[in-house]
């Protein structure tokens, strides 16, 4: 009886042990014992405790010359054969399934690819009129949703050539004729989060809406896109698609390891 309840209740130490390394996690950095005791919200002498036996088992090790704590070898190593078990694909896969069962709208996955984005898979809604989204279609950087939040949040670095040839072939959306053009629009994707393209998409009659999805680097690394006829999808700021959206793409990007998420302009990306 008494492991049975073991079993349901856990074990509180390994719980109070986890938290303090969600703590190092979320710092970033190598941390003093008073920083990691307020983010693991527990006295300093509790979080001394902790972090001796995470020391023993290898999860944190501490400098000697700064008596700062981070994570050890063992952490590391957990960490990498996480990464390792981890198909970033099959994991889209999954969730853009799920987004479009609970939208009924058409749903794609988008990667960066040496062309720019590609879609890699859709999945079709349950509605008589639908958009069809072709698997392997080149998506532009400025006309097409996804496109935006990879221009977005990639390093300028990697998609200013593609930018430039866009704004010097014309057939981008109207208002966006220079480079700082193209900068002011995607700064106001990243402050917002998501890009929505109702008017000027590269496909006549169509709009979208688009979320990144980010790895344990906090890096871009996929794109979901909600695809409809020209004025069928809810694209307001608070609407429930967009929301939905914006929920998928955050839970996948957190099963993906990331820890921070968009929505508000980030001083880490890189112009």
């Amino acid at each position: 009886m008494s492991d049975e309840l073991d079993g349901k209740h856990g074990v509180q130490s390994l719980e109070v042990g986890m938290s303090i390394l969600r703590a190092m996690v979320t710092g970033k950095r190598s941390m003093m014992l008073k920083d990691i005791a307020q983010a693991a919200d527990m006295p300093p002498s509790k979080a001394h405790r902790y972090l001796v036996s995470l020391i023993r088992s290898g999860l944190v090790e501490q400098d000697r010359l700064t008596s700062r704590y981070d994570l050890g070898p063992f952490a590391l190593n957990l960490g990498l054969v996480a990464l390792d078990r981890v198909d970033r694909i099959r994991l889209g896969l999954s969730a853009i399934g799920d987004l479009r069962d609970l939208t009924n709208e058409t749903v794609a996955l988008a990667v960066w690819s040496d062309r720019g984005p590609v879609v890699v898979r859709w999945e079709r809604p349950r509605r008589p009129i639908t958009v069809n989204v072709l698997t392997g279609t080149s998506l532009s950087l400025l006309s097409s949703a996804a496109g935006r939040v990879f221009a977005a949040w990639l390093p300028e670095q990697q998609t200013e050539a593609l930018l430039r040839a866009e704004l010097e072939s014309g057939r981008v959306p109207a208002g966006l004729a220079t480079l700082d053009d193209a900068r002011r629009l995607l700064a106001e994707v990243r402050a917002r989060g998501v890009a929505v393209i109702s008017s000027g998409y590269f496909a006549r009659g169509v709009e979208a809406a688009a979320a990144p999805v980010f790895n344990f680097k906090n890096e871009i690394n996929m794109s979901i896109a909600l695809v409809g006829v020209e004025g069928t999808l809810d694209l307001l700021p608070h609407s429930p698609v967009l929301q939905a959206l914006k929920e998928a793409c955050d839970a996948l990007s957190r099963r993906l390891g990331a820890t921070l998420l968009p929505g508000v302009e980030s001083g880490d990306h890189a112009t």
